[in-house]
């Protein structure tokens, strides 16, 4: 119990010690506060435009492996673009061989996109991202939908004109009114529209968007455009098992069907490309690391000077009240009562400094920045106050002990 009421004590003198030079005090803590809202606004905005933009990528699906011609990875001079380049294209007849036999996946799909105008009256829209797909795109992709519904097994294999378009088009298509049952025009031909998507909001980076996205059956798409070796190219892709970690067995089996399905022999290699969509999540986890680390370097500096700051002000500090330390010492006052008094002290002064800091960039996140939104975690205020806690203890740690290990008679003769 004597311990904690010392502590306690010793809680307040410090306290009162900020209070009464609150000019130095506020001086002290400003190096802390640029410090720390260096750091916490470096990450706040890594963080919020890493978010940004693996949500502007979530078209590509999560868990997913893609059949293409080329590779995700490579590139260089030394890149053989025209190896790839060479190779066929997904077909329809191989996306039914694969969707009859494959085991190790939740669903597979095959869509074809093209960027076109879809109107509807004297109303248009340019630039919409036209896609046929069939029905197991769902089982792939996730679709949400704002209204209305996704289309029937039979609708898709009937090839019907019916349309599932983006919550920007239908206000451009049809302001101030419902949607749902209405007739579009799609290079000329009629669709009905039967559903709506969920609204994403303004885009990043000029991705793809839902809100700009229209969905079609994959027969009505190729009535419109040709799709294959010198038309647009289709592309396969199968979802993985949640317990496939890394779709390793995915990888493995769609190997095998489609080396069969294209006829290769043993010996020959590959001529399709099997792309995990993690591949561009993990770049960007690997691109967003490296500036963290400048983050850290930026910020790094102005902790350091503040650092350096609150450990003058505390030697100075210690120099003031070297009369007092004596009394208390001869007054039966331990080493840790006056160590506590001046580690409290500094640890106070960078807390307050970096929580000056956190609040800067909790008003900053206010501030808007077109389509992104700046966000302060949980965990980098938690990571900010830690920060200046340890600056606290390590700028506090040396005065501190100094004035612990003074000797009471010739403190109090100190003038």
């Amino acid at each position: 119990m004597l311990f904690f009421r010392l502590t306690w004590e010793s809680f307040r003198f410090a306290i009162n010690a900020l209070r009464t030079n609150l000019t130095r005090t506020i001086l002290s803590l400003l190096g802390v506060t640029v410090g720390i809202f260096a750091i916490i606004t470096v990450f706040t905005l890594v963080d919020s435009l890493e978010t940004k933009i693996r949500s502007s990528f979530a078209f590509l699906g999560t868990n997913v492996m893609r059949v293409d011609r080329f590779p995700f990875e490579g590139g260089g001079p030394d890149f053989p673009w025209w190896k790839y380049f060479r190779r066929p294209t997904a077909t329809l007849s191989e996306y039914r061989f694969l969707s009859d036999r494959i085991k190790n996946a939740q669903g597979v799909t095959i869509s074809a996109s093209s960027n076109t105008t879809i109107q509807a009256g004297s109303n248009a829209f340019e630039g919409m991202a036209l896609t046929g797909v069939v029905h197991s795109y769902q089982e792939v992709y996730e679709i949400v939908l704002e209204e209305g519904r996704y289309f029937s097994e039979a609708e898709i294999e009937a090839s019907r004109n019916l349309a599932i378009i983006g919550k920007k088009i239908a206000n451009t298509l049809f302001p101030n009114q419902p949607a749902i049952g209405k007739e579009v025009k799609i290079k000329g031909m009629k669709f009905v529209v039967i559903g709506i998507f969920e609204e994403e909001g303004e885009g990043f980076l000029e991705l793809p968007s839902k809100d700009e996205a229209c969905l079609i059956p994959y027969g009505a798409f190729t009535k419109m455009y040709y799709t294959g070796r010198n038309g647009l190219e289709p592309t396969i892709a199968a979802k993985g098992l949640a317990e496939d970690v890394g779709l390793v067995a995915l990888e493995n089996e769609m190997t095998g069907l489609l080396r069969a399905k294209r006829g290769l022999k043993p010996t020959q290699e590959n001529n399709f490309a099997l792309n995990k969509t993690e591949f561009i999540q993990n770049a960007i986890g690997s691109i967003f690391d490296v500036i963290s680390v400048a983050g850290w370097v930026i910020g790094g500096f102005s902790i350091l000077v503040g650092g350096f700051g609150i450990a003058n002000i505390m030697f100075v500090s210690v120099r003031e009240r070297t009369n007092i330390i004596g009394i208390q010492k001869s007054l039966g006052a331990r080493n840790y009562f006056i160590l506590f008094q001046f580690l409290f002290e500094a640890i106070f002064l960078s807390l307050i400094g970096g929580g000056t800091g956190i609040i800067l960039v909790f008003l900053l996140s206010f501030v808007p920045l077109g389509s992104l939104d700046l966000i302060l975690s949980f965990k980098n205020i938690i990571l900010g106050l830690g920060v200046s806690s340890a600056i606290g203890v390590v700028a506090g740690i040396v005065p501190a002990t100094l004035a612990a290990r003074l000797d009471p008679v010739e403190a109090i003769r100190t003038t």
